[in-house]
């Protein structure tokens, strides 16, 4: 793997702090407040390349963040640089992109479009695993009862962003 310079910057949001990082070839990395920045940063610079502080370099991701957070983007256009998702992690986040705003798939949805019927703990697993929360919608994968699941970011996070997305609660 070849090395590669990662940019990342924090910035503030209805959801808490969040670091950013991103590569040449796209946004790598989101980590909640809640999250470990320093492990997280760690295991880039170990796997990707070393990281440097860079707002400049996520102008873009800010901006698409901020205006999803204003209730103004219901799609994100960004390249993502999808190197720390492998194997069938990769796959079901690839998948969860195309869950609409607003709505929810079930765990048992999931794992059946992406062709593995009885993988629900493996597709919790890379919702767990999701390197770029928010952008890649894992927060929009609930249990088969309709009830939440978890939540890397936290449960209240996750009802929030729904609520929003829903136009029922603004952030």
């Amino acid at each position: 793997m070849r090395s590669e310079k990662v940019a990342y910057t924090t910035i503030e949001s209805p959801i808490g702090e969040l670091l950013l990082a991103a590569t040449n070839t796209g946004l790598v990395r989101i980590v909640f407040e809640n999250g470990s920045r320093d492990t997280a940063l760690e295991q880039l610079n170990r796997r990707v390349g070393p990281v440097t502080q860079d707002r400049e370099a996520l102008a873009n991701v800010i901006q698409q963040l901020q205006e999803y957070f204003a209730g103004n983007r219901k799609e994100f256009t960004l390249p993502l640089d999808l190197r720390l998702a492998t194997g069938f992690r990769r796959t079901a986040l690839e998948h969860l992109r195309t869950v609409p705003y607003g709505e929810t798939e079930s765990y048992a949805e999931v794992a059946e479009a992406v062709g593995s019927p009885r993988a629900m703990r493996a597709v919790g697993s890379a919702c767990a695993n999701n390197p770029i929360p928010l952008v890649i919608p894992c927060h929009r994968v609930v249990r088969s009862d309709g009830t939440m699941g978890g939540y890397g970011g936290g449960l209240g996070i996750k009802e929030r962003l729904l609520d929003m997305e829903r136009g029922t609660q603004p952030l």
